[in-house]
């Protein structure tokens, strides 16, 4: 089934870490975006008036208690715009637009610049799932199946394959060949009981590199 709608949000993966957020709102659901963004490091200043327990007992962030100015976003990376106030929230996200910061106006998906996927975020493995904006209660039932189906061995497998990758690259030129071992270790972890030690891994890419593929 087709959809009628044009959705333009594309699953960029952006380092954030250092980057200046600019948070206007201090309620509950400012305090959960917070929560979101906070593993990932970025530099989060929250603007409110009014700031809840829930975002002052949180450690790492900034806080600016009175009214959000116009020249608060300057130099922001992106804004999260998360006020109980419509008119203000109208206003920071035109501001940001004609500033061409990158800006999410919560519960008001015609005002947002980027939105907040469901994430599983476990070590090196970080998935976003949205509904663009459809259904976030459904997001959020994809993304509990995604987390119970990344176990412990999933994680191995990313450290293993990581491992290798950069040796693998190094000596085998052949862009197919280095599909193949990356395959065939991924095929070793995913079907054997217990996971390939390094002289296993070392063995297969040594009998690749010597076979007829390379």
């Amino acid at each position: 089934m087709e959809s009628s709608d044009t959705m333009g949000y594309f699953p960029f993966f952006i380092d954030i870490k250092g980057k200046k957020c600019i948070i206007v709102g201090g309620g509950n659901v400012a305090a959960r975006k917070i929560e979101k963004l906070l593993p990932f490091e970025p530099d989060i200043t929250v603007i409110a008036p009014e700031i809840s327990d829930d975002i002052t007992s949180l450690n790492g962030i900034k806080i600016i208690k009175r009214k959000f100015r116009d020249e608060d976003i300057d130099s922001a990376f992106f804004v999260i715009s998360a006020s109980d106030d419509e008119q203000l929230n109208a206003h920071i996200f035109k501001l940001c637009r004609k500033k061409n910061i990158l800006v999410n106006t919560v519960d008001d998906l015609d005002k947002c610049g980027f939105i907040f996927p469901a994430v599983v975020h476990k070590n090196d493995i970080t998935v976003g799932i949205s509904t663009s904006g459809k259904s976030p209660i459904f997001a959020s039932y994809l993304r509990m199946k995604t987390e119970n189906m990344i176990d412990e061995k999933c994680l191995e497998t990313i450290e293993i394959l990581g491992k290798f990758r950069e040796k693998i690259k190094r000596e085998i030129s052949s862009e197919a060949v280095r599909k193949k071992a990356f395959e065939k270790i991924l095929k070793m972890c995913i079907e054997s009981k217990n996971l390939p030690d390094d002289i296993q891994i070392f063995n297969m890419i040594e009998e690749i590199k010597k076979s007829k593929f390379y």
